[in-house]
């Protein structure tokens, strides 16, 4: 795995909304994570520093003891937590061997703070984000 592509990136909703050269910089900050069936990748509850986009493997996603979904690859987690680094809200657990690309907070966060092109939108996205949750509570 050389990091994710562009085209990944863009799939991604907080990432959506920059160019390819900066789509191109972020891929650069990624590294490759491996784990194996039943490792636990993220537990509810503890903070969280990282994001993760799979490229290979399904992993189940658990709040509490309830499964509520899948993962494969293309999904991805933990992109509250690469920016407020707060608890994890779901349990990860990989079901199969999982291959992933991560990024910590702290690749991204000097990377956000450097390129105003980077940071104007992933805070647009941001925004949305928030204004869908509270239109759904």
């Amino acid at each position: 795995m050389a990091g994710p592509s562009v085209e990944l990136l863009q799939r991604i909703p907080l990432f959506a909304g920059l160019e390819p050269k900066e789509l191109q910089r972020l891929g650069e900050s990624f590294k490759e994570r491996t784990f194996q069936a039943g490792d636990t990748v993220a537990s509810e509850g503890e903070s969280g520093a990282g994001f993760f986009v799979i490229e290979s493997g399904e992993a189940s996603v658990a709040v509490g003891s309830e499964e509520v979904r899948r993962l494969g690859p293309g999904d991805y987690f933990g992109d509250i937590a690469l920016i407020d680094m707060g608890a994890r809200t779901a349990s990860i657990k990989a079901e199969t061997n999982l291959d992933c690309y991560g990024l910590t907070f702290w690749d991204f966060r000097p990377l956000v703070e450097s390129d105003a092109r980077i940071a104007w939108p992933l805070l647009q996205a941001m925004a949305k984000r928030l204004r869908e949750a509270e239109a759904q509570s």
